[in-house]
Order: structure tokens, then sequence, then C-alpha cells
């Protein structure tokens, strides 16, 4: 609903229990088995009803130090009003009209004419407020999270994805920065070509921006995003990056993405007001899909370190192959894969699947990656996770899915389906499992010096 704002979900009702927030009945009663899989479909109206019952118990003075607590809320207020007056309506909106997209209220909220808005927010100030709490939850437990990491030498990496939610505060409150029609609905929407996922490409659906309008307003509201990622992390990766030189551009009601085009971005533009205004910007690009010789001279152009993927390393053409770890430079960030790839052990055991290629192509493929590894592939996940940190490559990201060496049924997403993403979880392999696991990657870490010095 924001690229400003964070999920609710987020929020731990551990810690709220722990400040006097809610009672330890409530937290029993918000408690689920244990499960390697999380079932969505309960969770936001149950942690709903927690953080309600926190904010009747904040605005009734109950709680450790209410005094104190109200005094951060009215600092949060402060150092968020950028964003979080325009979510809070958007939010509180949203609520009253059950849930609809903003396209759909009534005109006068949909449009957001400032008179009609203003009498909504008048008789919806209890709302406006709940939802401003959640944030101010949310924001403060994650602050947390981060200074205890900070403290462990741990470095945490965001993620900005180029595009928004075409149902969201930002475009609710900033129609001029998209290029929509009369009544708030995209002309075109994103997406990418036919590639190794899919034969019809990806139709991602959000609204494509009016970058003419965002370079004539200076960038602010894209530097503001930046600012606001980078408040919540050390780094960040910024999703799509091909999408700032060039993006696929496809018609509105469209049901693929076969019929779209590339229409150019802000470029380096963009980029230099980013710095003007941020400073050294701590980025990783996603330099991943087709990549034309442009996009490789904008990253460049801007020193950013890109992105290699060891699942994608096993070509036929291993002298032209970028993502094969014997062609790797020291300004990367690898993965053996990232969340939109099976797991190391589901892909190399898995078949064709939806992905565009042929059973026999898949078969050549896992030929290739046994010799290039030198293995039987009885351990894969191990052999990439050894050659991911054996690389020259600055930074190597496991998924905890890899080093616990789990198939396919713990994929974490799969691009362009709509269901059932997003849902593993660890819960079940805590133990001697886990810590041996731990025991061979710290090894390894070891082994290629990997390992911080300060810890010893």
């Amino acid at each position: 609903l924001s690229a400003f704002a964070m999920s609710p979900l987020f929020v731990s009702p551990e810690l709220l229990a722990a400040g006097g927030l809610i009672e330890a009945a409530d937290l029993d009663a918000s408690r689920r088995p244990p499960s390697t899989r999380l079932d969505f479909n309960d969770v936001p109206s149950a942690r709903e009803k927690l953080l309600r019952r926190a904010f009747e118990r904040i605005r009734r003075g109950e709680g450790a130090n209410p005094a104190a607590l109200a005094a951060r809320l009215e600092a949060f207020r402060a150092s968020q009003r950028s964003w979080l007056p325009d979510f809070a309506r958007f939010a509180a909106i949203k609520t009253k009209e059950g849930g609809r997209s903003w396209t759909e209220w009534p005109r006068a909220l949909r449009l957001r004419e400032s008179d009609a808005v203003e009498r909504f927010a008048a008789g919806a100030k209890d709302e406006i407020a709940f939802v401003e709490f959640a944030q101010f939850l949310a924001f403060s437990q994650w602050s947390d999270v981060r200074e205890k990491a900070r403290s462990l030498g741990i470095a945490i990496l965001g993620d900005v994805p180029i595009f928004v939610a075409g149902d969201s505060a930002d475009v609710w409150a900033h129609r001029d920065l998209f290029d929509l029609d009369e009544e708030g609905k995209p002309r075109v929407v994103a997406g990418v070509p036919p590639d190794y996922f899919s034969a019809t490409g990806q139709l991602w659906g959000n609204p494509l921006y009016r970058w003419d309008v965002i370079a004539q307003r200076g960038y602010d509201w894209w530097i503001e995003r930046l600012r606001a990622a980078l408040s919540l992390a050390d780094r960040v990766r910024i999703d799509h990056f091909r999408g700032f030189e060039s993006h696929w551009e496809i018609p509105a009601g469209d049901t693929t993405a076969v019929n779209g085009r590339w229409v150019k971005g802000p470029g380096r533009a963009l980029f230099d007001a980013l710095s003007a205004a941020l400073g050294e910007l701590p980025i990783v690009a996603e330099d991943l899909g087709e990549i034309t010789p442009e996009v490789g001279a904008l990253r460049d152009a801007l020193g950013l370190p890109g992105m290699r993927v060891l699942q994608f390393a096993f070509s036929d053409k291993p002298r032209e192959d970028l993502h094969a770890p014997h062609s790797y430079i020291h300004q990367l960030a690898v993965y053996t894969g990232t969340h939109d790839n099976d797991t190391t052990a589901g892909w190399f055991r898995g078949g064709a699947g939806a992905t565009t290629r042929t059973e026999q192509e898949v078969a050549a493929e896992r030929g290739r990656i046994l010799r290039y590894l030198g293995t039987d592939g009885f351990e894969i996940h191990w052999d990439l996770i050894r050659l991911l940190l054996m690389s020259v490559a600055d930074t190597a990201i496991v998924p905890m899915q890899d080093v616990l060496g789990l198939g396919g049924e713990a994929r974490m997403n799969t691009p362009g389906r709509l269901e059932g993403n997003w849902e593993w979880r660890m819960t079940e392999f805590e133990g001697a499992e886990m810590e041996a696991a731990f025991a061979r990657l710290a090894e390894m870490t070891r082994t290629y010096g990997r390992w911080p010095e300060k810890a010893g």
C-alpha cells in the first residue's frame, strides 16, 4: 500500500506484550502452531486485533511508561510527515471502503479533492491515529532490530522495487507522477518481455512513471523514497535496474506482456539527483534479465555493483557467460539463487517446469554443472555455496533454504504466480540440523577469507 510505510504484519506480538501493550492472554490467543508454511489468510485480521487492543491501551494511558511512549509517537509523526499523513488518510479511507481500490472510491475522494479529504479526516481521527500508531510500532521495533545488528557488525541489505502498486497511497497522492487517465487508471503498465521464466513475459501491471514530470520536480519523490529506504537499511538493492535505462511498456488491458515495447527511462539524471541530495549511494543494481550494453554502461558509469546468480552460470557458452564464476569481477553481489529462483536442490533435481527450456536442455545443463564443479551432485547446495564463497566477488549471498539443503517445497517465490508465494518458514529446522549447517557455513566463510576480523 505504500513505498514508505511498513506492513503491520512485521509488528511482533511478543514485543507488544513485553511493553505492556497487550495482555498475556492476547498473546497466547494469537499464537499459531509451528509450520514450515505460513497461511496468510487469517494473519492480517488477527494482527489487526492485537494492534487495536494495544492502541486502546495507550489511549487509556496504560502500559509501561505511557507518557514516554506518547512522546516518542509524536516525534515519529513529526519525522515522517513527508508521507505519513497521506498514507494514514489513504489507509483509513480504504478501511471505510471495505478494502476497495482507490480507483473505485467515491469520485471526490478518488480524485483527492481537498474539501472531501479534510471532511473525511475530521470524522475519522481515531482511525487515522490508529494507522499512525501501527506504523510507529513497526518502525520502532525495526529500529531496535537494526541497532542490534549494528552492535554485532551485521549490515542489512534492503530492497527498492523500481515500480509501486497502482492501489497505493503513492499513486493516489501523486497522480501527476504516473501515466494515468482522468479516473486514475493506468494507460500503460509495467512488465518484462518473454524470458527464462515465462514464454509470455511477466505482466506486472504497475503504473509507469511520467519521468518528464518527475525530472521537472527535481526527482524529489524519488529522493525521499531512497532516503526512507536508507533509514531502514545500510544498503539497498534496486530491483529491475535496467528499467531506469529502458522499461517495457504494455498497453493497459492486455492479458500478457508480449505486446509491449521498450521506452527510455531517466538514465543517469535520476542518480545524479539522488547522489547530490543523499551523497554516495550504497546501492546494488539488480541487473538480471535482458541487459543491453546501454544498461551496463549506465551501471558502470555510476560505479554500482551488479548481480550474478549461480543458477544462471552453466550455459553452453562458458566464454561468454557473465554468471560463471570464472568471469566474475570484484564489484559484484553474487547469489546461489534469488527469491525468484527455485532452491538450489530443487533447481538441480527438477525439470524444465514452467520455464521456456526443454527437458533435453535441462539435462544438458545438469551435465555441464557436474563437469564444472567436478562433483557427483550429491550435496549440490554445498557445492554451489563453496563455489560462491571462493569467488572474487565482494559480496556473497546464500538463501537460508540452500544452507539447509531444502528442495523445491521451500521455494520462496515463483514469478508470475499470484498465489502460494512468500509462505516458507524455517520454524521446524531449529536444533542440531541447523547448528550443523551453520557450523559448516562458518567453516567455509573462514576458509575463503570472508570472516570479519572483529568477529574473532
